[in-house]
């Protein structure tokens, strides 16, 4: 278990990693990690569950579920718990609290590419239909019906009962041809620009412990934390590959060195001369980034927000023409059967 804030224990914030042991009273979790158990509360907490992911960025996101459904879940699922250990009935015991709601997640793969894959997942899709949708729908629809029924007896606004019936389809036009092409499109784009977006947090994701610039720390473990500079890649680790920080199909600048972050074994000016192995490792903390960069993180962010952010204007452009073409060719269609008239 790892305290992640300085002082008195009932004020720290911990994170604890384990596998479900048991559920007693409907809403506690016991947790279990080698001889150590610690309960959690599940009242009024949000948990989640983390879905398998792609290799790459844009995989489905995670999904929220209600306490109760835990109880459902098998021994040994693994889970990740983050918050305030507070002390209840004389038993120090994970609970929510409204400054510090704990955060629950329930996933399969390993701990070190867990806060990797929460990233990739998070980012929101930026899609057409998302949890407000049918509220909005319904809402709109109301609107514009209660529109055209009160004009439906007024010849002189005619165009106006027809306009409010094609407005009330409008969030479905792209779905439908000539429309639904470019709506390939969008989604498509928007897909790309999720990804960007996952990779620009990746990107930043080993420089949360060097504040300020620096090019090195000391984290929580004792362990000093940096990066060296490579002008070509390393050889292969122990797994038979190379720890990339986000994919390496990401495109490389040619004269821009390779950052690779770490634990660094030796100090000496002479670091960068080094074997890899010999000069920087992972560290016992499973969750502290170790892997390649192609070159500096800020710069590498900056470059993904504006690729994102490019891909999301353009792919909002696609979709208003989308539904303009659409609209455009219902209102050609009602002009060639004589219901509207220029």
């Amino acid at each position: 278990m790892e305290n992640t804030m300085s002082g008195e224990s009932k004020n720290c914030v911990f994170r604890f990693t384990g596998e479900i042991e048991s559920i007693t009273d409907g809403q506690t979790l016991w947790v279990k990690n080698g001889d150590l158990t610690i309960p959690v509360s599940l009242e009024e907490t949000k948990c989640w569950l983390l879905p398998a992911q792609e290799e790459d960025a844009g995989g489905e996101a995670p999904e929220k579920i209600h306490w109760n459904r835990i109880s459902t879940f098998t021994e040994g699922v693994k889970v990740f718990i983050g918050g305030r250990i507070n002390l209840q009935n004389n038993r120090m015991i994970f609970s929510s609290t409204k400054e510090k709601p704990l955060m629950v997640i329930f996933y399969n793969c390993p701990e070190t590419v867990l806060t990797e894959e929460v990233i990739r997942a998070s980012r929101t899709r930026g899609e057409y239909w998302n949890s407000f949708s049918s509220v909005s729908l319904v809402l709109g629809a109301l609107a514009l019906v209660f529109v055209a029924v009160s004009f439906l007896n007024r010849p002189a606004f005619h165009i106006t009962v027809i306009s409010a019936l094609v407005a009330m389809f409008v969030p479905i036009l792209p779905m439908f041809p000539p429309g639904i092409l470019l709506t390939v499109v969008y989604r498509r784009m928007a897909w790309h620009a999720r990804r960007y977006r996952a990779l620009r947090d990746l990107a930043r994701l080993p420089i949360v412990y060097l504040g300020g610039g620096a090019e090195n720390c000391v984290l929580s473990t004792g362990e000093k934390y940096g990066f060296i500079k490579l002008d070509s890649l390393p050889g292969e680790d122990a797994d038979g590959s190379v720890p990339f920080l986000i994919p390496d199909t990401v495109v490389k600048e040619e004269k821009s060195p390779w950052y690779f972050f770490g634990v660094i074994e030796d100090s000496s000016s002479g670091a960068e001369e080094l074997p890899v192995k010999s000069s920087i490792k992972p560290s016992i903390d499973p969750f502290v980034s170790f892997g390649l960069l192609p070159d500096e993180p800020e710069k590498l962010a900056r470059f993904f927000s504006i690729k994102a952010y490019s891909l999301e204007a353009t792919a909002w452009l696609i979709l208003i023409t989308s539904i303009t073409i659409n609209i455009v060719f219902i209102f050609l269609i009602l002009f060639l059967l004589g219901i509207v008239s220029v």
